[in-house]
């Protein structure tokens, strides 16, 4: 990495983070310390414009909280994790508190279970994302838009192929291998969003177009 030494609000500028909100990823560890010049300057290079960088997409794009940001750049930096703990931190850094949602959460609960194992997916019995998808099916169920095990089927069929995308991207060095799984997990779901509802807008004309 070529490095240069660049002071707090030179470090600003380029990142367009302001310096007391860079001060404030210094004191919580977000950003790791300067190289020290004097008791109260410190120069920075490429690796703080990153970090800050990537610190603004998980809390701008991700829309995590920075206490859960500070746990996602411990795993990107801590040496020895299997790609596969690292996948099972990333998802679980994502997952709400179970609740109440105005839908009665806890109704259905077990059938994501269900219809997992019907499936023949290798999923862990206590994964929380299981809770999720409970909780998901039954909003839909409350909204009354008729979300059967049938149309499930049909979006995990498609789901699977992004799935596979995912893994056979991971790279075979650990490091980037770690980044790519936790910031990919957080930060591909919005840019999935957004082309699904391209998609739709597409498919939409496309039938109106043919009818």
């Amino acid at each position: 990495m070529r490095r240069y030494a660049v002071r707090l609000a030179e470090l600003s500028a380029s990142t367009g983070v302001s310096v007391a909100t860079l001060k404030y990823y210094l004191r919580e560890g977000l950003l790791q310390p300067g190289a020290v010049v004097s008791k109260t300057q410190a120069d920075y290079d490429e690796s703080h414009v990153e970090r800050v960088r990537l610190v603004r997409a998980l809390s701008e794009v991700g829309g995590l909280p920075l206490a859960t940001i500070g746990q996602v750049l411990e795993i990107i930096t801590a040496p020895g994790h299997d790609w596969i703990d690292v996948l099972r931190a990333a998802q679980r850094s994502l997952v709400k508190p179970l609740g109440d949602n105005g839908f009665g959460a806890t109704d259905g609960r077990g059938r994501a279970r269900a219809w997992v194992d019907k499936r023949g997916w290798l999923i862990e019995p206590d994964d929380p994302f299981l809770d999720e998808l409970d909780r998901a099916w039954a909003a839909s169920d409350a909204g009354g838009i008729g979300f059967d095990e049938d149309r499930l089927d049909r979006y995990a069929d498609h789901v699977e192929g992004i799935a596979r995308v995912d893994v056979s991207t991971v790279p075979e060095e650990q490091e980037a291998a770690i980044r790519q799984v936790i910031i990919g997990t957080i930060l591909v779901d919005p840019v999935l969003a957004a082309l699904r509802r391209l998609a739709q807008q597409h498919v939409s004309r496309s039938q109106a177009d043919q009818a």
